[in-house]
């Protein structure tokens, strides 16, 4: 690269809004203490030759290609939170303008494209649209032509310098793949183009998709290989990138690679670029399974070797019963901070908004927006859940929920999920333990550390009917389906006379559970029902409180032999996905590549009456939305129409 005068890319804004590295520690969390890590903007050197003069500066500017990681613990910039059918918000917008909603309602468009990532804007880049990812890949490549330059940072010791290195490649590797999983085919940029090059050098093409994902893995193999396994310096370094991080992330990209939306799509037989060349492989390659399948397995060896496991809540001082303990467990794999599930923690914006905009009012006092219960989910996503007995509702042949509707008042046995003596929908009866840990709904129990009681006998309970404390009687701060957002919720969050306290966490990019799922399927599609499948289904399964696959449909499913194929397993193994994975933003990218998202999101989306105060009104289904995805275009997010003018060489996505 050969620009000399160019400033340091927004390098304040950047780094104030990146990984707050040194905040999230084992055992500190004050601003006070991070403040003087994260003041790291420097005085007086704007240009890229002084950025590469010291260990130092050098240093920041690899925070600045952190920096473009998107900002998925924010419900506003995760594109797969609101994008699809998972979770929805009140029309009026209150405080929470959400373009994935907007597109999820069908404003999509190619003129002006929402949660637009290839530029940075409509929320595609992050507050202030400051994050665009080709503005990131940018910023790494010019740290890699620097860094790997041995007479540049003379005071950077060489295994630092083959790290960083690393950290910048894996960087640069991520952001061409959330890019390839968003718009399919992509320009590859290896190097940037020096600023003197030709109009006709400048103007690059989207490159066949199978090509790209061959360029990314071979980016994540090679950040791997001086990567470390473990962050050792837990004071200043949590947060940045390991060995495990790079070979999980090459497994999602393998096994997006394998599935049907782009493994012989025939929908894309025909989409070409200008000189004719196929941007989609026109058949399907068995082998692209059974390698999504290695590189999962490689993926959980090296994360279980570095320490990694399924999160078990180690219990309280409090006295607390078991169905409570199992729930903090289920709750706690995501919001405990640094836990020994997250693979990959990923600290790039705060996790306060999004309990905000979850948790619902359940004291009096404080202000509406300190609980504004805005993210709901569906009745069909609460339907999705398995029964207590760990199979679908619809296949339970001892637990009837052809009256889900109806109304049922909860025993004294059910009070650590329903408080006793409510009357709610049978629905919300007889459910898996992550129903309830996922979940709130009217009547439900919500416990968390402020306990009245010190413990979750007597705690707090959901009032959602409107006109009580967590109804639908604020405009825009309200639940519009009657389902609440507990998962995401630490349980730490308190109400006092001082107002309420959320503890943030960092956001868990990659967990155990889900390299677990990501391996089941990938090996169901390439060897069918193996035992290894069942394996790691349950052990997924344990940690939920259920038996089992094979025991589970053997003893409780009308359907026994469904997981003996393997057709019939891939089925349960959606579903665990969906349940185990729900509402961290996998949904939205599941649907898409296994093909399912039209069917899916042309669903209606349901709740219940939430502005009725009588009970038997308030469990009445409505219709809120009717949504209208249309395939194949919305398989893809269109590049915007103004970038294919000013670069022809760039072809439009199928429909856009």
């Amino acid at each position: 690269m050969k620009f000399k005068n160019i400033t340091i890319n927004k390098i304040k804004g950047s780094i104030k809004n990146m990984l707050f590295i040194s905040c999230f520690t084992a055992t500190l969390f004050s601003l006070s203490a991070c403040k003087k890590y994260l003041d790291i903007i420097p005085d007086n050197v704007a240009t890229i030759d002084n950025a590469f003069t010291m260990r130092t500066e050098a240093e920041k500017y690899l925070f600045t290609c952190y920096s473009f990681l998107p900002k998925d613990g924010d419900p506003i910039f995760n594109v797969g939170y609101l994008s699809g059918d998972e979770l929805w918000v009140p029309t009026q917008e209150w405080d929470f303008v959400s373009y994935a909603w907007r597109g999820a309602r069908g404003g999509q468009n190619a003129a002006n494209p929402y949660m637009n990532a290839w530029q940075g804007n409509f929320q595609g880049g992050g507050p202030g649209d400051l994050f665009g990812l080709w503005k990131g890949i940018r910023n790494c490549n010019i740290f890699l032509e620097n860094v790997k330059d041995e007479t540049k940072v003379r005071d950077l010791r060489s295994d630092e310098r083959a790290r960083w290195i690393a950290e910048a490649t894996f960087l640069k590797a991520y952001y061409h793949f959330y890019l390839l999983r968003m718009y399919g085919p992509i320009p590859l940029v290896d190097k940037n183009i020096d600023i003197s090059a030709p109009e006709t050098d400048v103007r690059i093409k989207r490159m066949p998709f199978d090509e790209c994902v061959s360029f990314i893995s071979a980016l994540l193999d090679e950040a791997a290989l001086n990567l470390p396994p473990i962050i050792t310096d837990r004071t200043t370094e949590l947060g940045r990138i390991t060995k495990p991080v790079a070979l999980a992330v090459k497994a999602k990209l393998l096994l997006m690679a394998a599935s049907p939306l782009f493994n012989g799509n025939s929908d894309y037989t025909g989409f070409k670029d200008n000189d004719g060349v196929s941007l989609f492989p026109s058949t399907f390659n068995a082998d692209k399974w059974k390698n999504a399948a290695d590189a999962a397995k490689v993926a959980i060896d090296a994360a279980e070797q570095a320490g990694a496991k399924l999160y078990v809540f180690p219990g309280s001082t409090f006295k607390l019963s078991d169905t409570t303990n199992l729930q903090l467990t289920l709750r706690c794999a995501i919001t405990e901070r640094w836990n020994v599930e997250h693979v990959w923690a990923n600290p790039n914006s705060r996790t306060d908004f999004l309990q905000r905009t979850a948790m619902p009012k359940l004291a009096t006092g404080g202000a509406s927006g300190d609980a504004r219960m805005q993210l709901a989910a569906p009745l069909k996503i609460a339907e999705m859940f398995y029964s207590s007995n760990g199979v679908p509702i619809n296949e339970d042949k001892l637990i009837n929920f052809s009256n889900k509707y109806t109304l049922r008042t909860a025993l004294k046995s059910e009070r650590f999920f329903i408080k006793e003596g409510h009357e709610t929908a049978r629905l919300n009866f007889d459910r898996e333990p992550r129903f309830y840990a996922d979940l709130g709904f009217d009547g439900g129990v919500w416990y968390k550390y402020d306990s009245p009681s010190n413990s979750d006998e007597n705690t707090w309970v959901v009032e959602g009917k409107y006109t009580q404390l967590a109804g639908a009687t604020h405009v825009g701060f309200y639940n519009e389906t009657g389902y609440y957002l507990k998962k995401v919720v630490d349980w730490n969050m308190t109400n006092s006379s001082n107002g309420v306290s959320y503890r943030d966490y960092p956001w868990p990019q990659v967990r155990l559970a889900d390299l677990y799922l990501m391996y089941a399927e990938a090996l169901n599609e390439s060897q069918g029902p193996a035992n290894n499948v069942f394996e790691y289904l349950d052990r997924i399964r344990k940690r939920a409180g259920l038996k089992g696959v094979i025991e589970s449909w053997n003893s409780f499913s009308n359907n026994p032999s469904k997981p003996t194929t393997k057709e019939g397993l891939r089925e349960i193994i959606h579903q665990e996905r969906g349940i185990e994975m729900a509402f961290e933003g996998s949904r939205y990218w599941d649907l898409k590549r296994w093909k399912k998202a039209a069917e899916a999101f042309n669903q209606p989306i349901t709740g219940w009456s939430v502005f009725q105060a009588n009970t038997a009104d308030y469990y009445r289904p409505r219709t809120i939305y009717t949504q209208n995805f249309v395939a194949p275009r919305d398989y893809l997010a269109p590049i915007r129409n103004y970038d294919i003018t000013v670069n022809p060489k760039l072809v439009q996505n199928p429909g856009w």
